[in-house]
């Protein structure tokens, strides 16, 4: 077999293969047997009938077509490996001769990875945030704590912005009940960003007892989009009551038996975290200094591939949610124009890092063990809720395994970048990578606690994503 590339664009070429026909031979094998099962001739069983007799009743282009169809994937597949191309598309292939028994030429347009050089990234400096805990955050972390222990107590004044609620809603159009916009008890915070435009500043100065109307536009069912009449009874008002600060809470909210044991507690762990946040900045900054050296041409093909596959996960969210488009929208203060300029943005950086982090990982030689493919189905397993076998097998069997390999080896590959950068905080105090991961793990640095820090940090990241 012989390949030509001929280069059609940064990130297009055009393969033309030429193949002898002896290396047709098992597909042909295989299409004469598969013809034979196909085909009834009085006198032959199903899958016994000879080539020559195939041949004579229905004409070789019949097996030629069969043998083609099966060889040409693969030599496509073949081909891209012995001119060491990256495609990142399906090919345009078109068999251009074929000369029976001779051999067959066929051409293949692709989009590949672009080729480029990634600039030496040993002591690239960044900047990342503090680690230095103040009283400020331990007391953030305090207040969150007592929210979550707050009761609430109701009062015989008008309702006000952080209050609470009990309410019947119920709409109108043109003085017909809508039904389906009933809702009885419903408990609502006054000023927490209601999709239904105008309901916080309605509440604002209700008290228990009053009834009033305002207009707005429906944002879910059938009369989603038209403008109603809605009527608000409020029930009850109630307002947040925060626990007192004192030993008490403690023992309330925690294993602790007292404020400062708690309060040294959460320190700690602020620390942790902004240690672990140190971690996940110094990746994505060395990240992001190295893409800013490098011009990479995109693959339209990929690109909007990336971008399609972004809307149709926001139209799935939509439909989801069960409101209408613009009350999505306005749920999340942004537009649809802003979010699909958004996806552009997002899709063009997530192909670069692709290629980037791939790019390190063949000059690392970076690999995955069957204990490191483990620990990331279990914590995948974890965050989706199921079982890890169940996970595994679903990977398999839908030939995503691939998929998981090249996150974890992408993941080491942003760790590299990280570990080889030159790091200080905001203070201008030199960050210890290696450092952060034996505070972390409690143990001198090897490669296990490397990987247990890297785990905590990528936890954190998919946390602040969410």
């Amino acid at each position: 077999m012989k390949t030509a590339v001929e280069e059609l664009s940064p990130t297009r070429v055009k393969l033309t293969v030429e193949v002898p026909f002896e290396e047709l031979r098992p597909s042909m094998d295989a299409a004469y047997k598969k013809v034979a099962q196909q085909v009834r001739v009085p006198g032959f069983r199903p899958g016994k009938v000879p080539a020559r007799i195939i041949e004579q009743r229905f004409g070789r282009a019949v097996v030629l077509e069969e043998t083609l169809n099966d060889a040409v994937p693969k030599l496509y597949g073949q081909a891209v490996d012995e001119v060491e191309v990256f495609p990142v598309s399906q090919p345009d292939i078109e068999v251009t001769k074929i000369e029976d028994g001779e051999q067959i030429e066929f051409t293949a347009e692709v989009d590949i990875r672009p080729n480029f050089d990634v600039p030496d990234y040993q002591g690239i400096e960044i900047t990342v945030d503090s680690a230095e805990v103040s009283d400020a955050d331990v007391d953030a972390q305090l207040d969150a704590l007592r929210q979550r222990f707050a009761t609430l107590a109701g009062v015989e004044r008008p309702a006000a912005n952080g209050d609470y609620v009990v309410m019947d809603l119920r709409a109108e159009i043109d003085g017909k009940n809508i039904e389906e916009q009933q809702a009885t008890e419903v408990s609502y915070e006054v000023g927490a960003g209601s999709v239904l435009q105008g309901l916080d500043a309605a509440l604002e100065g209700m008290s228990a007892g009053e009834e009033k109307s305002f207009k707005t536009e429906l944002v879910g069912g059938e009369n989603a989009g038209e403008e109603a009449d809605v009527i608000i009874n409020v029930k009850s008002v109630k307002e947040k009551v925060l626990p007192e600060l004192d030993d008490e809470f403690a023992q309330l909210a925690s294993e602790f038996d007292t404020l400062d044991e708690l309060k040294a507690s959460i320190r700690e762990t602020v620390r942790r975290n902004k240690l672990i946040d140190q971690v996940v900045q110094a990746r994505e900054k060395a990240l992001d200094a190295l893409l800013e050296q490098i011009d990479i041409p995109l693959p339209e093909s990929a690109l909007k591939a990336e971008v399609d596959a972004r809307k149709h996960n926001l139209d799935h969210q939509v439909a989801e949610s069960g409101l209408s488009r613009d009350a999505f929208f306005r749920l999340y203060q942004t537009t649809e124009e802003e979010r699909f300029a958004e996806f552009e943005k997002n899709s063009a950086r997530a192909l670069k890092v692709g290629f980037v982090l791939d790019k390190i990982v063949k000059s690392e030689e970076l690999g995955v063990n069957e204990q490191e493919l483990t620990n990331f189905v279990v914590r995948r397993a974890m965050e989706m809720g199921v079982q890890p076998n169940e996970l595994a097998k679903h990977l398999a069997d839908n030939d995503q395994l691939t998929l998981a390999m090249v996150e974890i080896v992408r993941d080491k590959a942003k760790s590299v970048l990280g570990d080889s950068a030159k790091v200080v905080d905001t203070e201008g105090n030199e960050v210890d990578l290696k450092a952060i991961y034996t505070e972390i793990n409690g143990e001198p640095v090897t490669e296990e606690s490397a990987e247990a820090a890297e785990e905590a940090s990528e936890e954190s990241e998919g946390k602040s994503e969410a």
